[in-house]
């Protein structure tokens, strides 16, 4: 949402990056969407928190990589939006943006439950909980969305809204405020992420390495965490790009619309490839699903002439 008119990528690199983001969010979606299928077809999942969960995530990733991959491609062909069309599909990007780290964390407090506390995991961890839960996520992802959405009613004239604006995804609410307050609410949520995080993890791996007695299902579960980790580590990235952007920017400033990509497909759409790799290939029920879904999407039948 600059005021100025940046310069826009050669046609080849402007190719590239739309080629790899959309070819990307296609394979991604047919596998979220093999994922979300299964969920829906599949009362066994509905009543176990953590597929809940799960899938929650998934089809939060999917809004999130449609929406944002939609806006970087409909910035090359139309960079002028109208308005009110560039905060909706904003706001909704933000907001699922936003809730990706929230639900890994609610998803690694029920493994804590799950394994540390077994006994009381069913009383605890119920469905209607875990609703609950989801809940909350929503509403607290969507603060700072609809903060920055008030503070710019409150700041623009009403004529602003009529307006046609350069809607990039690099750029979204560019107001004195949203810096401020952004930098603010950034810091108080990655430290909520992150200690919850940390604390589950550590205790989550050490519990399942002295509670297994088979060293084949320890080390499975300990793979698994350290792939969930490496998972929230790189959603956490994005609220660090903005310094990457400036540093690299002040280094390399003719690089800006590459820098720009790089760090949000680093940030914002890598993490989310991760998502069917840590459940949906790991994990043995979701894994049968997938496996006779797919072959029976792929079964040759050979009718011989009678």
């Amino acid at each position: 949402m600059n005021s100025t008119w940046d310069p826009m990528d050669m046609f080849k690199d402007a190719f590239i990056k739309n080629f790899v983001l959309v070819f990307v969010a296609i394979i991604f979606n047919y596998i979220s969407g093999t994922l979300v299928f299964i969920f829906f077809t599949n009362q066994i999942f509905y009543t176990e928190p953590r597929y809940i969960l799960y899938f929650n995530m998934v089809i939060n990733d999917m809004v999130m990589l449609t929406l944002t991959v939609a806006i970087h491609v409909g910035s090359y062909i139309w960079p002028l939006f109208k308005m009110p069309v560039c905060c909706i599909v904003t706001i909704i990007s933000l907001i699922t943006h936003m809730n990706t780290p929230l639900n890994l964390a609610g998803m690694a407090i029920e493994r804590y439950i799950a394994i540390c506390d077994p006994l009381h995991h069913a009383e605890v961890c119920t469905v209607r909980r875990t609703y609950i839960a989801l809940a909350i996520t929503w509403g607290v992802a969507a603060v700072p969305a609809f903060s920055d959405l008030v503070i710019t009613l409150a700041m623009q004239p009403l004529s602003f809204f009529s307006t046609a604006i350069l809607c990039f995804i690099y750029n979204i609410f560019n107001t004195p405020y949203h810096e401020v307050r952004g930098t603010a609410v950034q810091v108080i949520y990655i430290s909520f992420v992150w200690l919850t995080l940390i604390y589950t993890y550590f205790r989550v791996l050490f519990a399942a390495k002295a509670a297994s007695t088979d060293p084949i299902s320890a080390q499975k579960a300990r793979n698994t965490i350290l792939l969930h980790a490496v998972q929230v580590m790189l959603c956490m990235l994005s609220y660090i790009t903005p310094w990457c952007d400036i540093f690299f920017l002040q280094l390399f400033p003719e690089q800006r619309t590459t820098i720009l990509f790089s760090t949000f497909f680093i940030g914002s759409v890598l993490p989310r490839l991760l998502s069917p790799l840590v459940y949906g290939i790991r994990d043995q029920k979701l894994f049968m699903y997938m496996k006779g879904y797919f072959l029976c999407r792929l079964s040759i039948v050979k009718v011989n002439p009678t």
